[in-house]
């Protein structure tokens, strides 16, 4: 044996020792990925079989509604298709859609609930869109930085607020504003309400516009300021129309937020099961008449079976919402990448 081989034999134990070392410790690597991994799937799928089985909950209490029978002698509290959204049978009524349940004859009109419903949602939706997308491009493009560090926890700390507060501020001082500055004869209102629910929308559309703004490359500003535009015909003409899905994404679950919402319209809007154009009547929506009357109403009657189908509705109509606001906010995306290929 050679010197060079006497130098190298010693040390080949070592140095399999560190490759099995280093081998051991990308299993072990691999293993704890392969679990963190396992554990995000397992908790993204909690959370669909969780809202599966919500609706699938809901929708078992209200499906009976289809097939139940009245009992003799109670044939007018029966359920149908006719008076869920058809006119009342009483035409010397101001209203004939109407929501009584609570009578000898009951009334289970849903038409003044989806119509409290959606003057409610618009009313809060044209109040706080334009406010949180202003504010998402004054943060975003124009304000210095020592103000968007004021605007923007500001804005956001409204989402921290809970909704029966804003509720009771709509309540005792926002109506008492609105009836003095505008004369109404009707205090709590349509009106009232979807401003108290548009304080509560704003923090979600103006942290969603200003995100997208944000991602803006940074070279559409450049090239525009190269033109020659000013900072605002660059927010307004270029950053602006660049960020227009990530803004109206924002819009759709401000929507979708404003249909769910319950405390504000319940303590705000009058609780009136009106179907007149109005805002400045009364009116009562879908969420707020389950909280309303759920914890009172008497099981497997009709009215416990139409809430839950309430319940089917709002489901149904916040998941067509933010369906069709995917789909379009996709074609949006196409049509600007096409033009600006």
């Amino acid at each position: 044996m050679d010197s060079q081989t006497a130098g190298v034999l010693p040390t080949l134990p070592a140095t399999t020792a560190r490759h099995g070392t280093a081998a051991t410790r990308r299993r072990f690597t691999r293993m704890v990925e392969r679990i963190i991994e396992g554990g995000v799937k397992l908790t993204a799928m909690s959370a669909i079989v969780v809202i599966f089985l919500i609706f699938v909950f809901v929708g078992k209490e209200a499906l009976p509604l289809l097939w139940q029978h009245p009992e003799p002698g109670l044939e007018h509290e029966a359920v149908t298709l006719d008076n869920l959204i058809g006119p009342t049978q009483y035409p010397d009524r101001p209203s004939r859609f109407v929501w009584q349940p609570v009578s000898n004859v009951p009334k289970y009109n849903l038409l003044p609930l989806i119509v409290g419903t959606l003057k409610t949602t618009v009313i809060a939706i044209l109040f706080a869109g334009p406010l949180a997308i202003l504010a998402a491009i004054l943060s975003s493009e124009l304000a210095p930085r020592w103000l968007r560090e004021i605007v923007k926890p500001t804005i956001e700390l409204l989402a921290g607020i809970p909704s029966v507060v804003l509720g009771f501020f709509a309540l005792i001082v926002l109506a008492s504003w609105l009836q003095q500055m505008l004369g109404l004869r009707i205090r709590l209102n349509a009106l009232n309400a979807g401003i108290a629910l548009g304080l509560a929308v704003i923090p979600i559309i103006f942290t969603v516009a200003e995100d997208a703004l944000t991602t803006v490359p940074k070279s559409y500003r450049e090239a525009s300021l190269a033109l020659g535009a000013n900072r605002w015909e660059t927010a307004i003409k270029v950053v602006l129309p660049a960020a227009l899905p990530g803004i109206f994404a924002g819009v759709v679950l401000g929507f979708g937020r404003a249909v769910g919402e319950t405390m504000v319209v319940l303590m705000a809007s009058g609780n009136a099961a009106t179907t007149t154009p109005w805002v400045t009547d009364s009116v009562r929506t879908l969420s707020a008449t389950v909280a309303a009357e759920l914890g009172e109403v008497v099981f497997g009657s009709p009215h416990y079976r139409v809430l839950f189908l309430i319940g089917v509705i709002l489901f149904v109509f916040t998941f067509a919402v933010n369906l069709c606001g995917d789909l379009y906010v996709q074609r949006l995306k196409q049509r600007l990448e096409g033009g600006r290929a």
